[in-house]
C-alpha cells in the first residue's frame, strides 16, 4: 500500500508540463525584446539621419542645399543598413534665402520611417511602427553669397 501512494505523489513529468507552459511565454518575451531594440536602434538612426540632413544642407552653398540634404539623409541610412517599408524626408532650407548677416536662422529635417515588424509575428502587433525625429542645424550668418 506505501508503493501506491508512493506513486500517487510522484512529481515525474511535472518539469514537461511546466516547460510546455513556460516556452510560450519565454519565446514571446524574446520577441518582444527584439521588437524593442529593432525600434530602438531605428529610432537613433533616424535621429542621426535627421542631424545628418540639416547639418549637410545648412554648410552647402547655393541652391543645392536640400537636394545634399536629402543626399546626407539617404546615404547614412543606407549605412546603417535601415529597412524602411516607407521614408519621407522633409527639409526646412528657408533660412537659407535670407541676406547674410542675419542670426539666429536653421535648417531643419525631419525624417519619418516605417520600420517592419511584421516578421517578428508577435500577436497583436501589425506590420510596421511608425518613427519620426527631428533635428535643426545653424546657418552661418557670415556665409558667402
Amino acid at each position: 500500500m506505501v508503493s501506491h501512494r508512493r506513486w500517487l505523489r510522484s512529481e515525474s513529468g511535472s518539469a514537461s508540463i511546466e516547460m510546455v507552459i513556460l516556452a510560450p511565454a519565454f519565446g514571446l518575451l524574446i520577441a518582444m525584446l527584439v521588437m524593442g531594440g529593432r525600434l530602438a536602434l531605428a529610432q537613433q538612426s533616424i535621429q542621426s539621419a535627421a542631424g545628418e540632413a540639416a547639418r549637410a544642407a545648412s554648410i552647402e552653398r547655393g541652391s543645392d542645399a536640400e537636394k545634399r540634404g536629402l543626399e546626407a539623409a539617404e546615404a547614412f541610412l543606407a549605412e546603417q543598413d535601415l529597412t524602411c517599408n516607407s521614408m519621407d524626408i522633409q527639409l526646412d532650407t528657408s533660412g537659407k534665402d535670407t541676406d547674410p548677416g542675419v542670426t539666429g536662422l536653421v535648417v531643419a529635417a525631419t525624417v519619418t520611417c516605417d520600420v517592419a515588424l511584421a516578421d517578428l509575428a508577435l500577436p497583436g502587433v501589425g506590420g510596421s511602427h511608425q518613427v519620426s525625429a527631428t533635428a535643426s542645424s545653424p546657418i552661418d550668418a557670415y556665409r558667402e553669397r
